[in-house]
């Protein structure tokens, strides 16, 4: 039986997703499947409405595990590695449900890539971020670091494989901000349960809207968000989020 190096717990709607894997959260392709069995689960959980990314030890992840590197000389083993290396992100990015990145310690190559596959960014004050491949012969993440910086910090980081701190990050707009490791988890949680609140086929949809307009034109993107508004206002939810409003109460959503 393998190990498990990935948890879920669920509370209030929000699923707390941890990596445990010691000693620094090295993305071994085990770990990569249960990252993409945790996700796709929280995609079809009517109990999960938002999730947090975060680690249980003093790494957040360290990246790809150099021990469990594919060979040249097994037909095939370089195509399954990074088919499941893409997916890892993709099972993130693509998880019906927002996520929040809460970075505390190292995050670095493929870590960073978790990280920046999450919705919402925050890190702690010992947080750090990079793309270190380059120092070890290998080139990799641009496409992950041009979703978080503009050209220049990009190529920089990519040539270098320069690291930069949560306040570096802040500065940047890359993270809503920099907490105190202890307040970092509550305060992610919080912002976690306050979306769960909200109405879930809004969510779904709000979800999708957001990644769809990431790589559409700006006129085709709002026109693929008004149909979504129109379909939305036809459901059981908006007319409950209204009546509330107008009831002054708090509403209750049935997801229909």
């Amino acid at each position: 039986m393998s190990e498990e190096w990935v948890r879920l717990d669920v509370t209030d709607g929000v699923g707390l997703v941890t990596m445990d894997r010691k000693p620094v959260n090295a993305l071994s392709r085990a770990m990569r499947r249960q990252i993409v069995a945790t996700f796709d689960a929280i995609s079809e959980r009517e109990d999960i409405r938002c999730a947090v990314l975060t680690r249980a030890n003093g790494v957040f992840c360290a990246g790809a595990d150099l021990k469990d590197r594919p060979s040249s000389e097994i037909a095939g083993d370089f195509l399954e590695h990074n088919r499941i290396t893409r997916e890892t992100g993709n099972a993130i990015r693509e998880c019906a449900k927002p996520v929040i990145a809460a970075i505390n310690g190292a995050a670095l190559g493929a870590g960073f890539g978790l990280a920046a596959a999450c919705d919402i960014l925050y890190a702690s004050e010992n947080a750090t971020v990079g793309m270190p491949e380059i120092n070890v012969g290998l080139a990799g993440g641009a496409s992950m670091l041009k979703t978080l910086f503009g050209r220049s910090t990009l190529r920089r980081m990519f040539f270098t494989g320069q690291r930069l701190s949560a306040h570096d990050l802040l500065k940047r707009n890359v993270i809503e901000d920099v907490l105190s490791e202890k307040d970092l988890l509550p305060v992610t949680m919080a912002l976690a349960r306050e979306i769960a609140s909200k109405a879930p086929l809004a969510i779904a949809y709000a979800k999708r809207a957001a990644n769809m307009v990431d790589v559409m034109p700006q006129r085709d993107a709002y026109r693929f968000e008004q149909e979504f508004t129109v379909a939305l206002s036809k459901t059981e939810d908006a007319r409950e989020a209204r009546m509330a409003f107008l009831e002054k109460r708090a509403p209750v959503f049935k997801g229909r």
